[in-house]
């Protein structure tokens, strides 16, 4: 359920209705004038709680605070170097999938930042299918991540694949990514849903826009409202071609159904570096709040995901004719 206040309604009686829900017991949670009581469906007011409510909302969705029923403004996640979310905002999002050294990092992070890009991405944590691939640098990876990024004046998004990983990729970034793989990992959702870094939740493989928003829920529901949503494909029957099917109406889908930042990934949905910049085009089109690509100088022996980094010329290009794209959009507004 979902109770809309009134403005400059009486605070104290407000405190009563919620301690009064809370002694169901329920959990109640309050963002600016919504509460939202998800295991609860009805309830009776006092004269004086009704005098505060100016709405009730019983027919809820599951993912009821990400819902727009719960919050109708869109979230906006503001870093130092960045502003994701929101009307008229665009970020951009690149880098190599792995930190392979110290050197490459501080090259690659020119690349991106001279493609506009405000965050910095690249693994210090690899999930490979193969457990005898590259799994990535370590806390070292995320040194030069860091110091990278720092020196070119952006914010740092990383993947964390572990709960245990947690207090110390939270030292190094400003954004936790959630990889597709562990879209449902509930444990490593609750644990990062309990901290006050951004989260970047990637659509799981084979996951429905419902399975997404019930999976960002329980980030919110650990007290974590700052999430962003990835679309990064999804494994069809068909992946002869590209490595995913490039699920693009999700994009407004999610839009129309949550108040988070969508954000668009061509390089992992489909996976070939030549188709990366149109379905680029067709993603900022789609109306997504950012981009995440890779990129990479010699894609030929990157050590993870070489076939889909852009080189440095065609990711330049490709920013180019994104903000092109976006900038005719916003004079349509």
């Amino acid at each position: 359920m979902i109770i809309q206040l009134k403005t400059n309604a009486d605070e104290q009686i407000i405190a009563g209705l919620i301690a009064r829900l809370e002694a169901t017991p329920a959990t109640v949670i309050r963002i600016k004038n919504h509460l939202a009581i998800p295991e609860v469906k009805t309830t009776e007011l006092s004269a004086a709680e009704a005098d505060v409510v100016a709405e009730m909302i019983e027919k809820t969705p599951a993912a009821v605070l990400g819902s727009r029923l719960f919050q109708p403004e869109d979230t906006i996640i503001k870093l130092p170097h960045s502003v994701i979310g929101g009307k008229g905002n665009f970020t951009m999002m690149a880098g190599p999938c792995s930190v392979e050294s110290e050197e490459h990092v501080r090259k690659m992070a020119k690349v991106a930042k001279a493609g506009g890009a405000t965050l910095l991405r690249g693994g210090a944590y690899k999930p490979r299918t193969s457990p005898y691939s590259f799994q990535g640098l370590g806390e070292d990876g995320l040194k030069y991540l860091r110091e990278a990024a720092d020196e070119n004046g952006m914010d740092v998004i990383t993947e964390v694949m572990d709960e245990t990983h947690v207090d110390l990729i939270a030292k190094y970034t400003d954004v936790f990514q959630i990889g597709a793989r562990n879209m449902q990992n509930f444990s490593l959702l609750k644990a990062v849903g309990k901290t006050n870094v951004p989260v970047a939740l990637k659509r799981g493989l084979a996951g429905t826009v419902d399975d997404l928003l019930n999976a960002s829920e329980y980030i919110a529901a650990g007290g974590n409202h700052q999430i962003m949503l990835l679309e990064r494909g999804i494994r069809t029957f068909d992946n002869k071609y590209t490595r995913n099917t490039f699920d693009l109406a999700a994009v407004p889908v999610l839009q129309k159904l949550s108040h988070y930042p969508v954000i668009v990934d061509p390089s992992h949905a489909v996976g070939e570096w030549d188709l990366v910049t149109p379905m680029a085009h067709a993603g900022v089109a789609s109306g997504a709040s950012g981009m995440i690509v890779e990129i990479h100088d010699d894609p030929e022996h990157a050590f993870s995901d070489g076939p889909q980094a852009l080189k440095p010329d065609t990711y330049l290009k490709m920013t180019e004719q994104v903000y092109a794209i976006r900038q005719l959009m916003d004079s349509w507004e």
